[in-house]
């Protein structure tokens, strides 16, 4: 009877790994699609609206999922706060810190620190250059992350559950 409950617990812990390694090959397209979509909205902001940067970063939080909110309202708060620092400092402690947590890899997150580098420190114009060429380098990795979900998503479900059922099998 133990054994019997052991091999399920096992069958469904692997199978949990599974699915969860899915998600994240899931999860990091959406994730660059909204970040597509608040450098669009960044671009109406700065552009259209003149909205100073830290106004423009908390509108766009507030539009934002959980993961990537964090990244637009930590700017925020902390060219707010008077430190002192840069924006691109700013820029590139909150990418820092909020990174982690997003289901994105490193191509996604230099395109960001680019585009940091050139935030506050320049005309409207050069900005908007360069969210512009952020937006065409994070289409280029949506494009790839999109194959690499095509390609691994059912594999890494199907591995959880195979391999869970092999270490069950062994274990019986």
């Amino acid at each position: 009877m133990l054994k019997l409950v052991g091999a399920a617990l096992v069958l469904f812990a692997g199978t949990m790994l599974g699915f969860l390694q899915a998600a994240r090959f899931a999860e990091r397209p959406r994730q660059i699609r909204h970040l597509l979509h608040a450098l669009q909205r960044m671009e109406t902001e700065i552009g259209y609206g003149q909205t100073p940067l830290p106004d423009a970063l908390e509108r766009i939080s507030a539009l934002m999922p959980p993961p990537l909110a964090g990244l637009f309202a930590g700017t925020a708060a902390r060219l707010r706060s008077g430190s002192g620092l840069t924006v691109r400092e700013c820029w590139e402690s909150s990418l820092q810190e909020g990174w982690p947590a997003t289901a994105m890899r490193a191509g996604e997150k230099d395109a960001l620190m680019r585009l940091g580098a050139s935030l506050g420190g320049s005309g409207r114009e050069d900005q908007l250059k360069h969210m512009r060429l952020a937006a065409l380098q994070l289409q280029a990795e949506e494009a790839a992350a999109r194959e690499d979900q095509e390609r691994y998503e059912k594999l890494c479900r199907n591995l959880g559950v195979l391999g869970a059922a092999l270490v069950v099998i062994l274990m019986v």
